[in-house]
């Protein structure tokens, strides 16, 4: 399975604490814990000896160890004390599954199989990460149950603003989409040229006024938003921390989608979001991506299929749909099969 190959976000950083934590991936169980190091680790949660629940042990001195015989593993999952034979030298079949893992945008991340592509797929970017003048957070998780191919579409989708998310990031009398641009690139889809009237686009917007928008599919269950408002719509509590050199440009934020695929149709999402506003508290940002989220979930847990099928013949299409069904067909190219009709 090709999705094996690719890095998926399964918790928070700040969720990997002293004891070993339950997460899951791509339908199998994963124990994450962090050795006396501080590293942290992603493992099948099942121990080699009688498959018990890595994640219900504790940390021993740098060590996972299991809740039932109290075999202890090392930081490479080697097994290197059995209690119950304090003589006993472990062999090295005597070890738990490992998989790859590093933090990055305050997620956990892993990878379960290394690639057999000449080029193996890239860690999924998101450029504003580097922006010092952008302040970052993380929203989520949120649990839906649809398939994470579903909420990438649907964060690239404009055409539901005026209806699911009306009076905040569209108007049922402007629900009109012009024309924009769809480039295909190595990591996914790039929409340019994408514009919407919004009477809210962000939490301290006083008036509606049309924002230009920018979508990149960076992986496969992973995508960026970057949107630069009309500069004129933007409050005093927001310009007055940014330098007047700065131009228009300084207000672009840029907010990424992650997604862990839990299951066929059950996902984990995260937002991590790189905004100019420094003006309100992480809460505040928190809720009113909170509130934008929300306003999606119902829909896309309606969706049937939850499923999202590739073939175009399956569901109708329009010219607003260019950047769906782009994704669509990059999903198809690149052999992806879970959470997806072929």
């Amino acid at each position: 399975m090709v999705e094996r190959e690719h890095w998926h976000p399964v918790a928070l950083c700040e969720a990997v604490r002293e004891a070993p934590l339950a997460a899951a991936l791509l339908q199998q169980p994963l124990v994450l814990w962090r050795d006396g190091q501080g590293a942290v680790h992603a493992w099948a949660d099942r121990c080699p000896h009688r498959g018990a629940r890595l994640s219900l042990g504790q940390v021993c001195a740098g060590r996972l160890e299991c809740p039932y015989h109290g075999w202890q593993f090392d930081s490479q999952g080697q097994c290197v004390q059995v209690p119950a034979l304090p003589g006993f030298v472990p062999p090295a079949s005597h070890a738990a599954r490992t998989y790859l893992c590093r933090e990055q945008y305050g997620l956990v991340w892993v990878r379960m199989a290394a690639s057999h592509a000449a080029a193996p797929p890239p860690f999924p970017a998101f450029a504003a990460e580097a922006d010092a003048q952008l302040r970052k957070l993380n929203c989520g998780p949120y649990d839906v149950a649809v398939s994470a191919a579903r909420v990438v579409e649907n964060f690239l989708d404009m055409a539901h603003f005026g209806f699911v998310h009306a009076h905040w990031l569209g108007s049922r009398d402007a629900a009109q989409i012009a024309d924009y641009a769809v480039h295909s690139t190595p990591t996914g889809i790039l929409a340019t040229g994408c514009k919407a009237w919004q009477p809210q686009s962000n939490r301290h917007a006083t008036s509606a006024a049309e924002v230009e928008y920018t979508y990149e599919v960076t992986a496969p269950f992973a995508a960026v938003l970057t949107k630069l408002p009309d500069p004129h719509s933007v409050p005093a509590s927001v310009t007055a921390s940014v330098p007047a050199s700065a131009g228009a440009d300084a207000y672009r934020e840029s907010i990424a989608l992650f997604i862990c695929p839990l299951e066929p149709d059950s996902s984990r999402v995260w937002f991590r979001l790189a905004v100019a506003d420094f003006a309100s508290t992480d809460q505040q940002l928190r809720d009113f991506q909170h509130t934008i989220f929300t306003q999606d979930q119902p829909v896309l847990e309606s969706q049937s299929p939850k499923r999202l099928p590739l073939d175009v013949r399956a569901e109708a299409h329009t010219a607003a749909d260019k950047a769906s069904s782009a994704y669509r067909r990059f999903l198809s190219q690149q052999a992806i099969t879970f959470g997806v009709i072929p």
